[in-house]
Order: structure tokens, then sequence, then C-alpha cells
């Protein structure tokens, strides 16, 4: 599978660099399922924003030939895009290629089209800018990504690892994504959004060490039932303080966190074994068969047998590519 990264004059290194160490091969691992391709429309040397220079090799003829097209950021000034970049980036849209805008990389995209009449995110501090700017985008600023189907956005900066190993769990599962979170010293899948981080500054205290052992102990525990006034009490909390406490660090409920948790365990299972249902719902802590398949129904839009299928058909067509 290609993927297309688009490079341009004057961009921040590590934008470039978050999709290329996401979806590039790594020393010690198997032959990797992507093969990334740099690109942009300047053939001269590029600068970057830190003050040295990088050479791509390739033009924006690269994006025709890509399943996955990635725009990692854009001008912090959200200048126009080159008519060239427009037009390859609706070319690949319109014959089916996924294109994916990281932070500012939403901007080109917008001024595309291929965000009209769609969700998208940006950079919280430029939400507000891409709205004004292309109407027709409903834009949130308080996610970290956004997935439209063949259209995904992320916010800013960290947010557009957090989008692309989403993207890569989807295309390879959660255990492929656990290994490259892993390796890069990040986690594979944060909760909440960039409203944690703009609103909900993460207070310290002595009780923090106590919180995270707590959240972790839920995670080794996810077959068990859970409620908050027992965590509260193991992490020596109020139930009120537990509770804001928890959605201050998260950005959500501990009803959707463990939920999303319990999701990602039994995505894991069906991806990684052959357990039947009922055990995998069991293990993931859904008590029962049809209580998974109904959350999975409402979270994923598939059911967990058609899920196993078909991640198994899309890992073995990407290791016979």
């Amino acid at each position: 599978m290609r993927i297309a990264v688009i490079a341009f004059d004057g961009m921040t290194p590590f934008h470039l660099s978050v999709p290329c160490l996401v979806f590039g091969s790594s020393p010690g691992e198997p032959a990797a399922a992507f093969e990334v391709l740099v690109c942009a429309a300047e053939r001269a040397p590029l600068r970057t924003s830190a003050g040295f220079g990088l050479a791509v090799e390739r033009d924006l003829s690269a994006i025709d030939e890509a399943d996955i097209v990635i725009m990692p950021t854009w001008h912090e000034d959200c200048r126009p895009a080159p008519p060239g970049l427009l037009d390859a980036l609706r070319r690949a849209h319109g014959r089916g290629a996924r294109v994916v805008g990281l932070c500012l990389g939403a901007f080109p995209l917008a001024e595309a089209g291929l965000l009209d009449g769609r969700k998208a995110t940006t950079h919280w501090e430029q939400a507000a800018a891409l709205g004004g700017m292309y109407p027709k985008v409903e834009v949130d600023r308080d996610v970290l990504y956004v997935d439209e189907g063949q259209v995904l956005t992320s916010g800013g900066v960290a947010a557009g690892l957090d989008c692309c190993l989403y993207l890569l769990r989807e295309l390879r599962g959660a255990e492929a994504a656990n290994r490259v979170a892993r390796r890069l010293l990040v986690a594979p899948h944060r909760q909440g959004g960039q409203a944690q981080f703009i609103e909900h500054p993460l207070p310290s205290s002595q009780s923090e060490g106590r919180f995270a052992e707590v959240l972790d102990w839920v995670l080794r525990h996810l077959a068990q039932p859970h409620g908050i006034d027992a965590l509260a009490q193991r992490a020596a909390m109020s139930r009120r303080h537990f509770t804001r406490h928890f959605r201050q660090a998260t950005g959500t409920s501990f009803k959707q966190w463990l939920l999303s948790q319990r999701l990602a365990q039994a995505r894991r299972m069906l991806e990684s074994t052959d357990a039947s249902i009922e055990v995998v719902a069991e293990e993931a802590g859904f008590g029962s068969a049809l209580s998974l398949r109904q959350h999975f129904r409402a979270s994923l839009h598939t059911s967990p047998s058609d899920y196993r299928r078909q991640f198994r058909a899309a890992r073995d067509d990407a290791g016979a590519a």
C-alpha cells in the first residue's frame, strides 16, 4: 500500500516525521506493509522552520500512485495552496484514495472542497479560522481527530500521531498499532480530545500516582464490574473528586472510557485469537455476546464476527501486496 506524504517549503520537520514514523519501516521489523513516498510541488531543496533543508526526490505525481495521501500540516498563516496541489488532492479523492489532513493540513483539504458537508478538526488555535474561511465545513475543535470515511483530519501537533495510529489500527489491527506506539513511547489510543489541553490543564497533586495506578488496575481487570464509588475509594478520593479528576485527565467520563477500553480489548482478541464471541465478550467485560454485539454495532457499525472476518481478509491482502 502506497502512502504519499506531502512536504512543502518552510514546513515544521516534526509534522513531516509523524506519518513517516508511524507508517515507515524500522530496523529489526519485518518488511513494512506500506511504501511511504514523500513528495513536494517545489523542485529545489526545501527549507524547514528548524533551519535545515530537505531534499525531496518525488514531485506531486507521487500522489497519483498513492492509496493514502497525507497533508501533514500547512503554513501557519493558512495561505491559499498552489493550484497544482489542490488539483492533485481532488484527483486522489476522486479515484477513491483516502485523504488525511493533519493539524493545519485540513486547510488545503478544505480549499480543495474535500471537507464540504463533513465534520473536520484542526489545531484548536486555528479552528475558528477554518470555520470562517470554509463555512461548509463543520469544525469541531475539541476532538483529537475526525474520521469521515474517505477523509480524515486531526487536531494540532501530537494529535497527528493519534490520527496516524488510529489509521494504522484500522488498516493493520490493534497489535500493529500497539507495536508502533511502544516503539515511539506514546499511548496507542488517547481518550478525550483537544479540550483537555485547552480548558482543563491537569493539576499536579500527591494523589496523581494513586489515580494512575487505579486506571492501570482497571485495564488489567476489564472482565470485572467497576463502579465509581469503589474506584474512588481505591484512589483515596471522594466520588466527586474522582469524577472531576477523571474528566480533567481524560476529557471524557469514566463510563465512556471504560467502554472504549473494553471495545479495544475485544478488537485485539478478535484480531489475534480464535476465541469464541462468548469468550471475547466475557474477557473484555461485556458479560454476554449479546451485549458485545450491541456495543460493537453502535460504535463500529459492524458485528464482532464480521469485524474478525474483514480484518483477516485485509491483513491477508496487505501481506500479499
